[in-house]
């Protein structure tokens, strides 16, 4: 029973959420996410063979709350460096606010950092937070494989206790 007196303003309805809803919708994104990472990847290894580039290495970096790459080096057949031409690719996401799939036009160095990214907040959200991390991405298109080196930073204490 719910009493309302004159004068007060009348008491909020309380709000609960539907977990099961918001788990079920969650699951759905990340399904959709781990489709849309697998066809992005089919696309870069095919944008990158397109130009002879073998693999591309890049390094990362982070800690304090800010993270990024440190270098992206693309190599050629014959294992030389080389640059990445401004090749463009399409490249599906999922809008955020909507959840709908997206494509856009990126060029293959701006498709690699944002696979890298991707790849590095679904496997280590916050890798760039505290102490940081820091490793490196091979992304061999001959063999169409992606390769993480990670190195999670963290602070450590020992406790020594004594009683004389």
């Amino acid at each position: 029973m719910t009493i309302h007196l004159p004068g007060r303003a009348a008491a909020a309805a309380e709000v609960a959420p539907d977990l099961a809803r918001i788990m079920a919708e969650q699951a759905e994104r990340e399904a959709a996410e781990v489709a849309l990472h697998t066809r992005n990847k089919e696309v870069l290894f095919d944008g990158l063979r397109l130009v002879g580039i073998a693999h591309v290495l890049v390094s990362f970096d982070g800690s304090g709350d800010s993270g990024q790459l440190e270098s992206i080096d693309a190599r050629n057949d014959l294992d030389a460096s080389v640059t990445l031409p401004a090749a463009q690719i399409t490249f599906a996401s999922i809008d955020w606010q909507s959840g709908a799939p997206t494509e856009r036009r990126l060029t293959l160095e701006g498709a690699v950092e944002e696979l890298v990214y991707d790849l590095l907040s679904d496997t280590h959200s916050g890798w760039q937070d505290n102490d940081g991390a820091y490793g490196e991405f091979c992304i061999d298109a001959r063999a169409r494989t992606i390769h993480l080196e990670f190195n999670e930073r963290f602070t450590s204490s020992e406790l020594y206790t004594h009683d004389f």
